[in-house]
C-alpha cells in the first residue's frame, strides 16, 4: 500500500514539474519581444544585433534589401549575413527620390507606394513590439506602416547631418537616437537621446599588430566604390613596390569590379602577387583582422567608417560620396581631419596621381598622423549599442505593458 502511495505520489510530482516546466515555455514565448531591425546601414545594425542577442526572450526579424542597387541583381550583404546569424531575413522591394535623373527614376518612384503595401503585409504577419530602423530609404515605408499600426519606432542617425529618409523617418518615430551631439539641433527634444554610434564588438577588442610592410586597406563600403577602384588600381603597382594592398571591391555585376581586379592581379609580377589581396567584400572578423594590421585605410566616409576608424586609431584618406544627402560624408570625415587624423580627398580632385601623392604624404608624416588617430578614441563612446539596445527595449516594453 505505501509502495502504491509512493509511486502515485512521485507521478503526481513528475506530472507537476512537467506542466510548470510546459508554462514556463509557453509564458516565455507569450512574454518574448518582437524586434523588427531595419534600413540600409548595415554595419551598426549588425553591432546592435549583437547586443540584442544578448538579451532573455528576444525575437529578431530584418527587413532589408534582396538586392544591392537598382538595376543589379548582386544579392545584398544583408540578404546574405542576416541569415547566417539565425535571424530571419525578410526581403522588401520599395522605391526612392533620386538625386540623378537616370533610367531607374521613373521605375522607383512606382515602387514606392508597392514598398509600403508590402510593409503593411510585412507588419500585421509579423506583429512586432517595437520597430528599430537604421535610416535610408528602404526603411520609410517600415516605419511608416508601422506608425499607422500604433507599433512603436526608435530610429538611429549615424552621421553629424542628417539625410533626407531619417528626416522623415524622425516624423514618424517615437525616439531618435543619435551618434554626435552636433546632431541634436537636427531633431525635437523631445524626441532626440544621445547613444553614440554602435560599434562591433571585435573593433573594441581589436589588437594592433605590426607588420613588416606598411598595409593600405581600399573599401568602397558593402557595395563598393566604381570609381575608388578604377583609381586604385591604376596606381597599384606603384603602391605594391612599397606597401601591401587589401582590398574591398563590393559585388557589383554592373560595374563588374571584382572582375576587374583579378584581371589587374593577373597582370602583376609574381614577385608581388602575393602583397595584393582582393575581395567581393570581407566579414566581420576579417575586417577586424585587416584593420588590425593597417597603417592606413582609402575609402567613403559613413559613420560607422569614421567611428571604427577613430576607435582603432588607424590614419584614414576619406573620398566621401558627393552626392550624399547635405553633404552628410564630407561632416563625417572633418570629424577625424580637423584633428590631424585623416586628409578629405573630394570625388572631384581624385585622379591617380592625386591619390598616389596624398599617400606618399601621410606616409611621410606617418608618426604624426597615426598619434592624432590615436587621439581620436575619445571621440566615440564605447556603449553606443548597448544604449540603442535599452532604449529600443524600453519603447518595446512600455507597449507591451499597456497591451496587457
Amino acid at each position: 500500500m505505501n509502495f502504491t502511495l509512493n509511486y502515485l505520489s512521485r507521478g503526481l510530482q513528475s506530472f507537476l514539474e512537467l506542466v510548470n516546466d510546459s508554462l514556463s515555455v509557453i509564458c516565455d514565448i507569450i512574454l518574448a519581444m518582437r524586434v523588427i531591425v531595419t534600413g540600409g546601414h548595415l554595419t551598426p545594425a549588425l553591432a546592435t544585433i549583437q547586443e540584442l542577442k544578448k538579451q532573455p526572450n528576444i525575437e529578431i526579424i530584418f527587413i532589408g534589401r534582396k538586392s544591392t542597387i537598382e538595376g543589379d541583381k548582386t544579392p545584398s550583404a544583408e540578404s546574405t549575413i542576416i541569415p547566417k546569424m539565425g535571424i530571419k531575413f525578410i526581403p522588401l522591394t520599395t522605391g526612392r527620390l533620386q538625386r540623378r535623373f537616370t533610367r531607374y527614376t521613373i521605375p522607383s518612384l512606382l515602387k514606392i507606394p508597392f514598398g509600403f503595401a508590402q510593409a503593411l503585409k510585412i507588419l500585421l504577419g509579423v506583429k512586432p513590439d517595437v520597430i528599430l530602423s537604421f535610416g535610408g530609404y528602404l526603411a520609410v515605408p517600415v516605419v511608416v506602416a508601422g506608425k499607422a499600426l500604433n507599433i512603436p519606432v526608435i530610429t538611429h542617425e549615424q552621421t553629424v547631418e542628417s539625410g533626407l529618409a531619417n528626416k522623415i523617418i524622425a516624423r514618424f518615430a517615437n525616439k531618435v537616437a543619435i551618434s554626435w551631439e552636433q546632431s541634436l539641433k537636427h531633431f525635437p527634444s523631445k524626441k532626440a537621446i544621445l547613444t553614440g554610434n554602435p560599434v562591433r564588438e571585435e573593433m573594441f577588442n581589436l589588437k594592433r599588430v605590426k607588420t613588416m610592410k606598411k598595409l593600405i586597406y581600399v573599401t568602397g563600403g558593402n557595395q563598393g566604390s566604381h570609381v575608388i577602384n578604377e583609381t586604385l588600381l591604376s596606381i597599384l603597382p606603384d603602391l605594391l613596390d612599397k606597401y601591401e594592398v587589401t582590398h574591398q571591391t563590393g559585388s557589383s555585376e554592373v560595374y563588374k569590379d571584382f572582375e576587374m581586379a583579378k584581371a589587374k592581379y593577373l597582370t602583376l609580377p609574381k614577385r608581388v602577387q602575393e602583397k595584393y589581396k582582393f575581395a567581393k567584400w570581407f566579414e566581420g572578423n576579417e575586417v577586424a583582422e585587416i584593420l588590425s594590421k593597417a597603417s592606413l585605410v582609402i575609402g567613403r566616409s559613413g559613420a560607422n567608417m569614421v567611428c571604427e576608424l577613430a576607435i582603432i586609431g588607424v590614419p584614414a584618406i576619406f573620398i566621401p560620396l558627393p552626392y550624399a544627402s547635405h553633404n552628410e560624408q564630407t561632416k563625417n570625415a572633418q570629424v577625424l581631419e580637423q584633428i590631424g587624423a585623416a586628409v578629405i580627398l573630394p570625388q572631384r580632385e581624385l585622379t591617380a596621381k592625386r591619390l598616389l601623392a596624398v599617400v606618399e604624404m601621410i606616409m611621410e608624416k606617418f608618426d604624426s598622423y597615426q598619434k592624432k588617430a590615436k587621439e581620436a578614441k575619445k571621440l566615440v563612446p564605447k556603449d553606443g549599442a548597448r544604449r540603442l539596445v535599452e532604449e529600443t527595449l524600453a519603447l518595446g516594453n512600455k507597449t507591451k505593458s499597456l497591451a496587457r
